[in-house]
């Protein structure tokens, strides 16, 4: 009995300092939401803006360009983004089994995966799908250059006829309890809708030419959604491990209960059996 509590004191030490990290993480988690959402707040209306502005030059500059070319998809690559870390909930587990979807569904010869994010490169990885680039340890302040370094290669590739067709995998933040995976096609570029709430055509004067505007606009398109797909996804990952840590440190505290209460229970049964032996040690006596 005294080993089973002394074993039981041990086990509610150690979740409860297990408890002390994950509500530490927490915090630590929801202070960079609060940044990471910021930042996704503020893209979305930037990539409104030059979707406008993209959709009127591809209307004024025409729609020869050759990242508009579509070609049979033969050879398809996937930009799947994850985290570095785990301890993030279902949040990898999601985005790996919708990019995992999609390649399945593809009817192309040959797929291959751009794994952003640690967790993505080993999934693809042991499952022994080709990873043509990865680009991890990003880290949570990320920038606009990293997300063209991503781009550059894509469009590289594109444009050398390595790859038919670019689609890209990410999380969608919406809240801290709520984030949607979802995949778009990022090469060949699907000319934007021109939203008429954003102006419509104002009379705009391209300088020096509509055609030269539209030529430096479409790279900037596809390094743009790249860049939004990043900050959606860092602002998902640390709503979802700050979901998680949160169940987890409610879960420990179930835990941490019920271990006092079969504690208290021990120890009850062990005094009451101490007691009974010096009851019946005294009556022998008599």
């Amino acid at each position: 009995m005294a080993g089973g509590l002394q074993e039981l004191r041990r086990r509610i030490r150690s979740v409860q300092n297990t408890q002390q990290i994950t509500r530490a993480m927490k915090l630590v988690a929801g202070a960079k939401l609060r940044r990471a959402e910021e930042r996704a707040r503020a893209s979305r209306e930037y990539f409104r803006e030059i979707r406008a502005v993209t959709a009127r030059a591809v209307r004024r500059g025409g729609n020869n360009h050759a990242l508009l070319e579509t070609r049979p998809e033969e050879n398809l690559a996937m930009v799947v983004v994850t985290s570095d870390r785990g301890l993030a909930g279902p949040y990898n587990t999601n985005v790996l089994r919708r990019a995992t979807m999609e390649l399945r569904a593809s009817s192309a010869k040959q797929k291959q995966v751009y794994a952003v994010g640690r967790k993505g490169r080993d999934f693809f990885r042991y499952r022994q799908v080709p990873i043509a680039e990865e680009f991890v340890a990003l880290g949570d302040d990320l920038s606009y250059r990293q997300a063209k370094a991503i781009a550059d290669v894509i469009v590289a590739r594109y444009l050398a006829q390595e790859v038919d067709a670019v689609y890209l995998t990410y999380t969608e933040y919406h809240n801290a309890m709520s984030q949607e995976p979802k995949t778009i096609r990022l090469l060949p570029v699907e000319p934007p809708a021109e939203d008429n709430q954003s102006g419509g055509d104002l009379g705009y004067v391209f300088e020096p030419d509509p055609r030269e505007v539209f030529e430096d606009l479409l790279p900037r398109y596809v390094e743009m959604l790249v860049f939004g797909a990043l900050l959606e996804s860092k602002a998902s990952e640390q709503g979802a491990r700050m979901t998680a840590m949160d169940n987890a440190s409610k879960n420990a505290d179930e835990l941490i209960r019920r271990m006092i209460l079969l504690r208290n229970r021990l120890r009850q049964a062990a005094i009451t059996r101490e007691i009974a032996e010096l009851v019946g040690g005294a009556e022998a006596l008599k």
